[in-house]
């Protein structure tokens, strides 16, 4: 360990600061603040400023491995304060700008700097006296000043991509209408807009029509408020584009359910109507409400009331009433559903496409419809359709161009060109106008209430740990990007990208023989199965690559995000983002970047050996760092030819992560000073197996804490090698014995050469997220599958039980601390549903987590198209899933907890931060820093008696139940995590 040990050393943490109020220089015992300005990162770098470097940055960040010192690494850009003449330079750092107001947040540690009426302004050791002078003040204010024009034109762009992109796509439609009619000739398109701009002008009209229509009637139909709220071409485009998408990402080829589509659009339609009330609310009070909007009984006795109110000049109370209107209530489940089977219907009746004209010119051309209603069986009985369920079905002519619709899809949600507005309540914070919700509660009423009805400081710490999450600031990398476009177009099928090419189904055989046509039958059934799999991944690729190519030319874009309803952080973008796949993690990287230095070197050459995989990441650090030494010359390979090179990047478990890493470090270690070289590479640090580490705290069991690296160890503990070797000792022993008294001795020998860490890894990483023993066994057989030694599909599924037994029997055997809090965390939830209300906690930030799971209970509305079942919470409580959730969800909560706290922390230190859940990342020069701060506040957290809060919460809201006693717990001291270097690696 010497040679890592000279790198991440260990030193406190701590450094006296200078601060100047009013001129008086006194010393104070207190953690940086850090001023704040806008953009000033990215200002000439012409200007000449002398380098300084903050005290507290002479010391280098601890990591728990040695005790080495180290010169300082990084070299702040600095400006100059304008405050007084011979006063040092200050810090400056991206803000967060909304509403046209800077908001200055002062980045304190533990103190809190309350000075009314004085300036405080940070202090510098010098190397050398230096005055600055009257032309770089002048340099500092021209800077700020196109920082602050930049910024505004910015928040332009982002408000015209929030309001405007469906309007865009209906003036689009029709200026190639117009250049069609003009021209007599229609345009050459991609063959999904030329059949869209087909559809536009009929669609348009038929909405129309139908609005006109329910205009003249004196009974209403239930959509027709709705249908009125939007002009008919935003209608027309929201629906075609709603249902390509959900066609293009079904899990059924070329169909998609009645009432999955329904309200996908009656949602869209519905976000749309908030939007365009948003921008209304700030448009000057001339304008005029359009007249042919049709509004309901309610509406209608609301307005005169308010001419009555008005007349009576009760202005406030026609204020209050007009703001109750515009921040009109959800339109609900039903509407939705009424407003969306209509424009389906509408759709349906006006969209037609045109096989290819009949060479041989005997025959008209066929006009044929581009969508069907239709019905399915959902299970059959005697010959009989027992149950039915209806679909949209798409003509084999629209199926046929799924595959490249998604760079013509309009993407409402994408990343933000400014950072989000900050959190300030349930609603308040995010995107500047689309519709933003601090948590994704799906329409549970409990959860709602709850979030809404806690004290706003309360949530305090949750909202500034969205917002820090959302200020980081990304960009695409093109280098990775350049290499997935030249891979995809070649077919991909490489590097984790799926084959665009389907799998050929073999013709039906000739022969009589049963057996032949139902294996034919059996194989078939598969490759069209995998085919449909296949589709929905391109699909999925062709956006992401969307995405990345929209945002290519942007210097920088932000991730606002918001809460699962456990509080775990989530971006609002849900197709190129950081949480999602190696595809988009090789491709984004931090737009800000950062020197290397020493120990950043060091960590980018043990993050491509993480990256790379194999088994590689579960050696010393020294081994990793040896493992990239010796194969440096792949590596420059990787970095200078990706495609028609070697590609040994290609063979890695993350392969575009890892040709990132080689590029990056080719870069470094080919320039003439690689400590220096400018590094915008995310670098990560891991948990191992974090479910396990949090149940280990909540336990104190030493054995436990040791095998998942809660303890300083040689090289880092491997809790699925450890499962592995005891499923094979245990399926050793069975293989041996006689089949003829057990018939598990059979299985066991087909399995016996099978068993390594790979084939229990995720039944052991989802243990404590609550896997069920049917959960492990697909799990366990799809890595079977991918073996390929067993070609029988009954005899696969035999042995894939008995390994999901023997594997669950291993993890109780070895973690039985864990297994006793589970349960009683199981038991505890199963008394409080026995009383029928849901299991709810606080989390150690504040945050209240209700368990949404209830009974569903069917509710039928009648539709212009069919009747449509739609399910809604019940009155009962599920009792089951209330009990087997709550030990997963509540381990969850935990874990969302530690990343929000490590965030909060490593903001305050001036780390630019990122986290996927058990997955921390900075750049390479702050992951000592980032190291030490995580395992402090894991630490901090556990030192919170959390399952005795727990208890007392549960007793205080039930006093009339009794529940079961704490399960014991051991005496591990947690001070040992902050001196593990693998606790996470």
């Amino acid at each position: 360990m010497a040679s890592c040990a000279s790198v991440f050393p260990v030193v406190p943490w701590e450094s006296p600061i200078l601060w100047r109020c009013k001129g008086r220089r006194e010393p104070h015992q207190t953690k940086i603040p850090r001023l704040i300005d806008l953009f000033v990162n990215n200002m000439s770098s012409s200007i000449a400023i002398h380098r300084f470097v903050a005290q507290n940055s002479l010391h280098s960040s601890p990591f728990p491995l040695g005790s080495d010192s180290l010169e300082p690494e990084v070299k702040f850009r600095t400006a100059f304060s304008h405050m007084r003449t011979l006063e040092s330079p200050v810090i400056y750092d991206t803000i967060t700008v909304q509403d046209e107001q800077a908001d200055f947040p002062w980045f304190g540690y533990d103190h809190s700097l309350i000075l009314p009426g004085k300036t405080l302004e940070r202090i510098f050791w010098e190397d050398t006296p230096w005055m600055p002078c009257f032309d770089d003040l002048l340099n500092v204010h021209e800077s700020l000043g196109l920082a602050r024009k930049k910024y505004n034109a910015l928040r332009r762009r982002q408000v015209k991509a929030e309001t405007e992109a469906w309007e865009r796509a209906a003036e689009e439609y029709k200026e190639l209408e117009r250049v069609m009619l003009e021209k007599k000739l229609a345009p050459s398109l991609p063959y999904v807009k030329s059949l869209f701009l087909g559809w536009f002008e009929p669609l348009r009209s038929a909405i129309e029509k139908d609005l006109k229509l329910e205009k003249a009637k004196r009974h209403k139909a239930a959509y027709a408020h709705h249908l009125s709220l939007l002009p008919a071409d935003k209608l027309a485009v929201i629906v075609m584009h709603k249902m390509m998408g959900l066609l293009m990402m079904g899990q059924e080829e070329g169909c998609v359910r009645v009432v999955q589509a329904a309200i996908h659009i009656g949602e869209a339609v519905e976000n749309e109507v908030r939007i365009h009330g948003y921008v209304e609310k700030t448009k000057k009070r001339g304008n005029r409400v359009c007249q042919d909007i049709i509004f309901t009984k309610e509406q209608q006795k609301r307005r005169k009331l308010v001419m009555k109110l008005i007349k009576m000049k009760k202005l406030v109370d026609v204020q209050k009433l007009l703001k109750e209107e515009i921040h009109m209530e959800p339109w609900g489940r039903d509407a939705q559903a009424k407003l969306g089977t209509r424009l389906i219907e509408l759709l349906i009746e006006s969209a037609f496409v045109q096989p290819p004209i009949n060479q041989s010119g005997d025959s008209s051309p066929d006009i044929l419809p581009a969508f069907r209603h239709i019905l399915k069986a959902v299970s059959v009985e005697d010959g009989k359709l027992k149950n039915k369920y209806g679909v949209i079905e798409c003509h084999p002519l629209v199926h046929m161009g799924l595959g490249s619709t998604a760079r013509l899809m309009v993407i409402p949600y994408l990343p933000m060109l400014i950072p989000p507005k900050k959190w300030k309540g349930y609603n308040k914070g995010g995107h500047l106008f689309l519709p933003s919700y601090v948590m994704r509660t799906h329409g549970a009423k409990d959860q709602q209430n709850a979030i809404k009805s806690v004290p706003k400081r309360q949530l305090n710490k949750v909202f500034e740990a969205l917002d820090t999450l959302g200020s980081t600031k990304w960009r695409v990398n093109r280098r990775i990007l350049e290499v997935v476009e030249t891979i995809w177009s070649e077919g991909g099928g490489v590097a984790g990208l799926v084959d665009r090419e389907d799998i050929p189904i073999q013709e039906k055989p000739g022969l009589e023989d049963s057996m032949e046509i139902k294996k034919w039958r059996w194989n078939a059934r598969k490759a069209k199965k995998a085919n449909n799999e296949m589709h929905a991944q391109r699909c999925d690729t062709e956006l992401k690559l969307s995405v990345a190519r929209k945002m290519q030319d942007e210097e920088g874009f932000y991730y606002p995000h918001n809460l699962d309803f456990r509080g775990r952080a989530y971006p609002m973008h849900s197709h190129l983002n950081h949480l999602s796949s190696d595809l988009c993690r090789g491709i984004l990287e931090f737009a800000e970047g950062r020197q290397l230095g020493k120990s950043g070197l060091c960590w980018l050459k043990v993050h491509l050996a993480n990256i790379y995989g194999g088994g590689v990441e579960k050696l010393s650090y020294d081994a990793r760092l040896t493992f990239v030494e010796n194969h440096l010359n792949n590596i420059f390979d990787s970095a200078m030819n990706p495609v028609d090179g070697k590609r040994w990047w290609i063979h890695a478990e993350d392969p575009f992560q890892c040709l990132a890493a080689c590029i990056n470090l080719s870069d470094a270690l080919t320039s003439s000073s690689p400590h220096s070289m400018i590094s915008y590479l995310p670098i990560h640090q891991d948990g191992s197996c974090n479910g396990l580490q949090h149940y280990a705290a909540l336990g104190r069991d030493s054995l436990e804490a040791a095998a998942v690296n809660l303890v300083a160890q040689e090289k880092p503990a491997d809790v699925y090698s450890g499962i592995a070797a005891r499923v094979y000792e245990i399926v050793k022993q069975d293989s041996q014995k006689d089949p003829a008294s057990d018939p598990t001795a059979s299985l066991a020998k087909i399995l016996v050469d099978q068993v390594d860490r790979k084939l229990v890894k995720q039944t052991v990483m989802t243990s404590v997220y609550g896997v069920t023993y049917v959960g492990a066994r697909e799990q366990i057989k799809r890595r079977l599958i991918e073996k390929g030694k067993i070609t029988d599909d009954r005899l696969l599924f035999r042995v894939s039980c008995y390994a999901a037994k023997v594997t669950l029997n291993a993890l109780g055997e070895m973690f039985q601390a864990a297994r006793s809090i589970m349960k009683w965390l199981g038991d505890c939830a199963k008394i409080i549903a026995s009383e029928n209300q849901p299991v709810t906690w606080t989390t150690p930030l504040g945050l209240p987590v209700v368990q949404p799971y209830r009974n569903s209970e069917r509710h039928l509305i009648r539709t212009s198209l069919q009747v449509l079942a739609l399910k809604r919470d019940g009155c009962l409580v599920a009792a089951k899933q209330q009990k087997t959730a709550f030990p997963p969800n509540f381990v969850h909560s935990l874990d969302g907890s530690h990343m929000m706290m490590t965030a909060i922390s490593c903001k305050n230190s001036g780390l630019k931060f990122a986290g996927v859940h058990d997955s921390f990342w900075t750049h390479a020069c702050d992951v000592n820093r980032m190291n030490q701060i995580l395992r402090e506040q894991f630490v901090e957290l556990y030192n919170i008696p959390i399952l005795e809060n727990l208890l007392e919460s549960f007793e205080s809201s039930f006093p009339t139940l009794t529940f079961p006693p704490l399960p014991d717990r051991g005496d591990f001291d947690l001070r040992k995590v902050l001196e593990s270097p693998y606790f996470f690696n």
